[in-house]
């Protein structure tokens, strides 16, 4: 896996850079086709924002969000955001074979009741 670190308006520091990258590792453990994230930094007015970017292998790209004055504060919170999109798309992914719900159609073409 591939951890990109980027800073916009904003130099990057190595021990922020070590941190994401640790930080940007756990997530190949909730999903192990994970290719790379993308950590991008934006330096704006004292706060910092973070976007992080997950590309995996047989799913669009997931995207987190966080603004915080503190930027590792705002790594965490965005590690936070993506491990829940990787994990709620899992679960949609394992569990597709559900009956279905109460008015839709059925694979013969019968409504569920």
């Amino acid at each position: 896996m591939q951890v990109k670190v980027t800073g916009r308006h904003m130099g990057v520091s190595d021990g922020l850079r070590s941190y994401c990258e640790q930080k940007a590792e756990r997530l190949a453990r909730y999903f192990n086709r994970v290719r790379e994230v993308e950590v991008i930094f934006d330096g704006v007015d004292g706060r910092h924002r973070v976007e992080l970017v997950v590309h995996a292998d047989g799913a669009g790209p997931f995207v987190a969000h966080c603004e915080h004055d503190d930027a590792y504060a705002a790594v965490d919170l965005a590690v936070d955001k993506a491990e829940r999109q990787i994990r709620d798309h899992k679960e949609r992914v394992r569990n597709r074979k559900h009956p279905p719900r109460v008015g839709e159609e059925r694979p013969g073409g019968a409504a569920a009741e």
